[in-house]
């Protein structure tokens, strides 16, 4: 594999403004004379998929510009997982009964006069399947165009249950790796492919596909 300048990701920073300042005329809890409550904001990706033996864990991120103190609540709770009021924290670790996909699960937060909320998510648990694939590589040593490759950082493995389409994706961030198992395949045959990534994000061409059979 060899590193090529043919993609490269764009990082984008964003700006949060804040608002503050002291002065006269101001109530007792720092706002001015008339002014309305501001609503609590809340964000998060919570992982849709866990399986099952393995630990869940999703917390939102929530803020309330008045300084407000914030309490959580959450519908939809699976009967396998905690939830902490204080934090919006969900976690747990499910079993094999609980293998299934809970539904319409949403986390809000309230700020005590008004509330905002994720949209409702879904949690598949999966059950956790014996098979496994072992891919071993040499490392790159150089670049698309001859030169030496001294900044590599990690690699992706790039796998499905087709050839033509190699939907699931592991993140190596080691470039010391020579070797890597795939588990909790479940019976099929699978197609297995790697790219390489340098430390200015550049993704490598990939490589060639390889398969294996998994009973």
């Amino acid at each position: 594999m060899r590193n090529s300048p043919q993609v490269i990701l764009v990082s984008i920073a964003l700006a949060f403004a804040g608002c503050g300042g002291s002065g006269g005329g101001q109530g007792g809890d720092g706002r001015e004379p008339g002014a309305g409550n501001t609503p609590p904001t809340i964000a998060g990706s919570p992982d849709e998929q866990v399986l099952e033996g393995d630990y869940y864990e999703f917390r939102p991120r929530a803020m309330d510009s008045d300084g407000d103190r914030l309490v959580f609540t959450i519908m939809g709770q699976p009967g396998w997982a905690n939830f902490d009021p204080a934090t919006g924290r969900l976690w747990g670790t499910p079993d094999v009964q609980d293998t299934g996909t809970f539904r319409n699960i949403q986390v809000s937060v309230s700020d005590g006069s008004s509330r905002a909320s994720l949209d409702a998510f879904d949690i598949r648990v999966a059950r956790a399947y014996p098979g496994s694939a072992t891919l071993s590589w040499n490392p790159p040593t150089e670049n698309a165009d001859g030169s030496n490759l001294g900044d590599l950082t990690g690699y992706r493995i790039y796998y499905g249950k087709s050839a033509g389409q190699l939907d699931r994706r592991i993140v190596l961030d080691n470039p010391g790796l020579t070797r890597f198992v795939v588990e909790n395949l479940p019976p099929a045959r699978w197609h297995f492919a790697m790219t390489s990534l340098n430390s200015r994000g550049i993704e490598s061409r990939r490589s060639r596909t390889v398969s294996k059979k998994v009973a």
